[in-house]
């Protein structure tokens, strides 16, 4: 039964930025216990899990193997979370694993089709295992979410704006996605359009998000996670902007996560359902 030891985690994608950010947080969490690590990059396998995040040795190797893990996992006493920070190419498949596995998984990869999220949630349904996909693991990014549905009562016109690293695989990030499924989801209609507009470049206008809500991507090194949500009115405009500076802002929600995914039964989507 949970709660009478530490909790086994699996990290997947250890070697990325976020996984050794996971790795380190992990490591130092007392209610936890790096289990294994994983990673598909050749320059990575076999390296200690801990030197590769930059910490003190952890005799914890990275494998490719992540059904040898998985099922090393299963055998623990206590019930197993996988955390997963890999590619939206791997990403549907990691979780179908563990959750077959009866590891719980904790998704911050985003690039999931909506198809592969309701399948997922049905596998997980069947399976009555807990899954967690958060697009943003920030405490900050979901404040600014809530003042954004907070501020969409009194504006009819929003845009998005987010701004990442030059090595992130997919657009729109699913901040971004979220923050517009969010805003939708108050069944208001936004942005009615003024005049017929002509794209003279193709996605100049970005793309076309949930109730006519435009989403604009930016992909430059010496960014990491950034986004703004620009509301419009006659004289006025309101802007929310988050940014990130450094990873760690997002381990105080990875571990939290961790933590609030064992007792569920369902794959719950979005931090904000967990606070």
């Amino acid at each position: 039964m949970a709660g009478q030891g530490p909790i086994p985690v699996i990290v997947n994608g250890a070697g990325g930025k976020m996984g050794r950010e996971v790795v380190k947080a992990v490591a130092a969490a007392d209610d936890m216990i790096l289990l294994g690590a994983i990673d598909r990059n050749p320059a990575c396998l076999n390296q200690d899990a801990g030197t590769v995040a930059g910490i003190e040795p952890l005799e914890i190797p990275i494998t490719d193997d992540r059904e040898g893990m998985l099922a090393m996992a299963a055998q623990e006493k206590q019930p197993g979370v996988m955390v997963d920070f890999t590619h939206p190419d791997s990403v549907y498949d990691n979780i179908r694993a563990a959750i077959a596995y009866g590891i719980r998984p904790v998704v911050g990869t985003t690039g999931l089709s909506d198809a592969q999220i309701q399948d997922l949630a049905e596998f997980a349904d069947k399976a009555s295992m807990g899954c967690l996909l958060i697009p943003n693991f920030c405490i900050g990014v979901v404040l600014m979410q809530q003042a954004a549905i907070a501020a969409s009562q009194y504006f009819d016109h929003v845009e998005i704006i987010e701004l990442h690293h030059n090595q992130k695989a997919d657009a729109p990030s699913g901040t971004a996605v979220k923050t517009a499924q969010m805003l939708a989801e108050l069944g208001k209609t936004y942005n009615r359009p003024e005049v017929e507009e002509t794209e003279k470049l193709s996605g100049a206008r970005g793309a076309t998000g949930a109730e006519q809500i435009r989403i604009h991507s930016v992909r430059l090194p010496g960014l990491i996670a950034h986004q703004e949500v620009i509301f419009g009115a006659p004289g006025q405009l309101y802007t929310l902007r988050h940014d990130t500076s450094d990873r760690a802002c997002y381990m105080p929600g990875v571990l939290l996560a961790i933590r609030k995914v064992l007792p569920l039964k369902t794959l719950v989507y979005g931090l904000e359902k967990i606070l």
